[in-house]
């Protein structure tokens, strides 16, 4: 019998009847949602032009990394936040990393400004709002009258699509959740059940199936930032990589009181061989068809070198630039580049930190006992080292970097210019240095001068190296070890850097780890580490407490020379950070899966309540 769903919460169906914002999609022009217009669904879908607004509709609620208006998730935060990678020094009242996450006080019973500041909040998030909208599309699409087969075939390839990568995202931070099979009518009874974990898994893999085959490979500059074949076979992949992680694929249970609809309570290595099939898929299209490679650093047309500056730019092409070689599925909510704003003003107005995994630049590790007060016992520079060829300018002075090129486009370390063409302000006497700040600052997305912020940004949900580190990872655990293949997609996301390969004859578990930590130095801030954590069961990155680095420049505007902590003063250049997290001291793995609100358990239409909240 089919089932009946419905809306998840009244909060959503209203949602989905505001009006959106500006933007452009390829052709496809939206300005307001299609019900707040007065359109009927006979004038929605009289031409295909018409239609496209509605699928238009689903585009524009997919998931969104930038801190924006889009929505409040971690209340204006960042989900970096609650790695390892990054402290948040907010503390706003509706800030959830320090008032959720680091206390401890996140529960099922949020209200006020503390609710929206979760990960995800069940219920007034707006995935359910673009599976209703692809759905709408879906169920009316053959009304247009006149329209090409092949194309409206295209079209409804997008809304299954669009509606994948929601059900993904929810997957991701909550496990299985009710899955709607129509647009659903405010009027309708609500009853709908929770699925499964493995449903909700097969549902999303089988949306790609369904999807894939009316796609194109890749699409024309005109239709920039529509769903392709890639996008539909790259989202399987990750979907089949993150379900037979072991958090979710073991004879263990990850939390006492998980159960089918937060895993699937056995192991079984057919789920690895599956994520491998599906990365095979891929790259027998990605063969057949090309257009897909890393943005590679081009070498100086006079010395034929390539510049540790130029691996860099190479490494922001491709998870900024919209329309590059590495974009898989790009989410863009405008085209305004006053719509990020928010994005960098938390930066800007708050302090923070990160930590520091990345190798010198041969590839060599970077030493934990690094002595920083001590320059004389430097083996290099900790980051840029005086050179009158280098191509970073400050004060008069120049600099080249001694660090892999992913590290300061990551992270804004001590003498690079940040934001606004200035040297940034992480070291503790800068005239603007701000309390709690851990020494560096974020820099991914906020980029180095005004004029890098010019173009319209979009969030690149998943870029080409992703899809490479994915295939290598699933081939490591089906085989049970490293094939060539394998480290073949490794090295060449280290090469497009200057890093050399990774050492040969690895083990499949020095392999892993070797795979994980590579993720976080390409993914930093692209909502990649979180999700790792949670399905490797990282436990060490959660409960080690974060470090900061204390330093000194030679001026407190554009310093060109810096010190490291004071030892005559008793100030150690390694610092710890704060504040800190309640779970240092008092692990659970309820973390992995975010607390479903229990006005939405409350209100028994079938949603159950996630492990240990």
């Amino acid at each position: 019998m089919k089932k009946t769903f419905q809306y998840i919460a009244i909060a959503l169906l209203g949602a989905g009847l505001v009006a959106c914002e500006s933007m452009k999609l390829g052709d496809a022009g939206l300005s307001k949602a299609p019900e707040t217009s007065g359109a009927t669904i006979d004038t929605l879908f009289a031409s295909i032009k018409d239609a496209d607004k509605v699928l238009a509709s689903a585009y524009y609620y997919l998931p969104y990394g930038l801190v924006s208006d889009f929505d409040s998730k971690m209340g204006g935060d960042f989900l970096e936040s609650i790695t390892d990678h990054y402290v948040s020094n907010k503390h706003s009242d509706s800030d959830g990393p320090n008032n959720l996450y680091y206390s401890g006080g996140l529960s099922a019973n949020l209200t006020g400004s503390y609710a929206g500041g979760e990960n995800y909040r069940f219920g007034s998030e707006k995935d359910y709002t673009a599976i209703r909208y692809a759905w709408l599309f879906l169920e009316n699409a053959d009304r247009i009258p006149d329209a090409d087969p092949a194309e409206l075939a295209k079209k409804k390839a997008e809304a299954k699509l669009c509606m994948a990568i929601a059900y993904s995202n929810m997957l991701r931070y909550l496990g299985g959740v009710p899955i709607l099979d129509h647009a659903v009518d405010p009027a309708e009874e609500m009853h709908y059940p929770r699925n499964t974990f493995a449903e909700t898994v097969d549902f999303i893999v089988k949306l790609c199936d369904e999807a894939a085959p009316d796609l194109p490979w890749a699409v024309s500059a005109a239709e920039d930032g529509r769903m392709t074949r890639a996008g539909a076979l790259g989202l399987k992949l990750r979907v089949l990589c993150f379900a037979a992680s072991p958090t979710f694929n073991s004879n263990t249970k990850w939390h006492p009181q998980a159960d089918e609809y937060t895993c699937y309570g056995n192991y079984d290595p057919a789920r690895w061989q599956a994520a491998k099939a599906a990365a095979d898929e891929f790259m027998r299209q990605q063969l057949a068809n090309g257009r897909y490679a890393l943005c590679e650093a081009q070498p100086d047309p006079v010395t034929g070198l390539i510049s540790p500056r130029a691996y860099r730019l190479a490494y922001r092409k491709g998870y900024f630039e919209r329309g590059s070689s590495e974009s898989i599925i790009s989410i863009r909510k405008s085209n305004s580049t006053s719509y990020h704003d928010k994005h960098f003003e938390v930066q800007g107005s708050y302090g923070s930190g990160a930590t520091l995994k990345f190798s010198w630049a041969d590839g060599e590790p970077f030493p934990e006992d690094f002595p920083w007060e001590d320059k004389s016992a430097w083996p290099e520079y900790p980051f840029f080292k005086p050179d009158p060829m280098g191509t970073l300018k400050v004060g008069g002075s120049s600099f080249t970097e001694t660090r892999d090129p992913r590290l300061y486009e990551n992270i804004g370390v001590p003498g690079d210019i940040w934001r606004d063409g200035s040297v940034g302000r992480g070291y503790d006497n800068h005239k603007y240095h701000q309390d709690g700040c851990t020494g560096f600052l974020m820099m991914k997305f906020v980029l180095q001068q005004n004029t890098d912020r010019s173009q319209p940004q979009h969030w690149p949900f998943m870029r080409f190296a992703e899809v490479l580190l994915n295939c290598a990872e699933a081939y490591n655990e089906a085989d049970g070890g490293p094939s060539d293949k394998a480290y073949a997609w490794v090295n060449a996301v280290r090469a497009r850097v200057g890093l050399p390969g990774l050492p040969e004859d690895m083990t499949q578990e020095e392999f892993r780890k070797a795979l994980i930590l590579e993720r976080e130095l390409e993914f930093g801030f692209e909502e990649v580490r979180w999700f790792d954590m949670v399905r490797w069961g990282l436990v060490e990155a959660f409960t080690t407490p974060l470090k900061g680095l204390t330093s000194f420049g030679d001026n407190n505007n554009a310093a060109t020379v810096f010190t490291y902590g004071k030892p005559s003063e008793n100030i150690p250049a390694v610092k710890d950070v704060y504040p800190p997290r309640s779970w240092y001291t008092s692990w659970d793995t309820k973390w992995y899966l975010a607390p479903i609100p229990a006005l939405e358990i409350n209100k028994a239409y079938g949603m159950t309540q996630n492990p240990g909240w």
